[in-house]
């Protein structure tokens, strides 16, 4: 028996029932990503998208409720001076003539020595999407992220 046919109960569903999907997504990071707003993994590995839909680096709502949104970003270097690094998740729609930004993390003095270093960052939150609304995932530093899929992810599932 699947886990996809399973009610909460653990019953599998009756052959005539027709089940929503649900609405969740979870990105994977993608190596060869170096735009802004970053680019995801939608389809392999432990990459996963249902209900919503993954477009242009972004996921796109197509059902109006709360959802937990949630991004970390695993960022890495050789040698280290300092700079702040800046990890946002943000939205857009055509009602707002500007990008809003619905999380927002900023990591600072984060090394001692000139060495290697590494740094998490992790934001999440429940919002009130509406359909149409897009989130995006932003950070000042692209060529310190490291974009292994258990490092660097972006997703959301609705309440």
């Amino acid at each position: 028996m699947y886990l996809s046919s399973l009610y909460d109960t653990g019953q599998p569903n009756p052959p005539s029932e027709k089940r929503e999907l649900r609405k969740v997504a979870h990105l994977t990071g993608k190596s060869n990503s170096r735009s802004i707003p970053l680019e995801w993994e939608d389809t392999y590995g432990i990459a996963l998208v249902s209900g919503v839909k993954y477009k242009k680096g972004g996921l796109v709502i197509n059902d109006t409720g709360l959802y937990f949104v949630y991004s970390k970003v695993y960022f890495r270097g050789q040698s280290c001076n300092n700079q702040p690094l800046n990890h946002k998740v943000y939205m857009r729609n055509s009602k707002y003539p500007q990008d809003l930004v619905l999380m927002e993390g900023k990591i600072m003095n984060y090394c001692t020595t000139g060495q290697m270093w590494a740094r998490s960052s992790y934001l999440g939150a429940v919002f009130n999407l509406t359909s149409a609304d897009h989130l995006y995932v932003n950070v000042s530093e692209l060529s310190l992220v490291s974009f292994e899929e258990s490092k660097t992810f972006f997703g959301l599932y609705k309440l």
